[in-house]
């Protein structure tokens, strides 16, 4: 008989908000503005084992608006998931954790976000979708080429 091989195994065992803060510093007279105000992104993501198998992954994602110098409005919020990775090759598991799951997750701090710039009473933002495959493969380059000048004297 031979031994069949092992399978991968990929589940979600918990998507949820880590963490989530909304600050109006300007508020109320900030909603008597009728400019529109720039806004400003800024995502991180992470990746951390919390057991045999299982790892947290989030996405973190921060909204600035601001008029001039002026804070319309400011929105963090960090999306997480618990992932159930097993039989995963490592030069597998990096790609698993840094492309597959933030793009599970992203949706969700989208919603999130978007309810949350609502709530606090001005217009929706949508975030654009992102590419994490690319985001991915440039941050893996950038460690390479990093990795590569290690210990070279100019």
């Amino acid at each position: 008989m031979s031994q069949q091989p092992i399978q991968p195994v990929f589940s979600i065992e918990k998507l949820f908000v880590k963490d989530l803060s909304v600050e109006v510093p300007n508020a109320p007279r900030i909603y008597l503005e009728r400019d529109t105000p720039k806004i400003d992104i800024q995502m991180t993501t992470a990746a951390n084992p919390i057991d045999q198998g299982y790892f947290e992954v989030v996405v973190s994602v921060t909204v600035t608006a601001k008029l001039a110098e002026k804070t319309v409005f400011l929105v963090e919020a960090t999306q997480g998931g618990v992932f159930q990775i097993r039989n995963v090759p490592q030069e597998e598991l990096e790609p698993v954790l840094g492309i597959t799951c933030p793009n599970i997750l992203y949706p969700y701090v989208r919603e999130v976000i978007s309810d949350a710039v609502v709530r606090a009473g001005f217009a929706s933002v949508l975030l654009n979708p992102v590419n994490f495959e690319a985001i991915f493969q440039a941050q893996r380059e950038a460690k390479t080429q990093a990795q590569a000048g290690v210990g070279v004297t100019h």
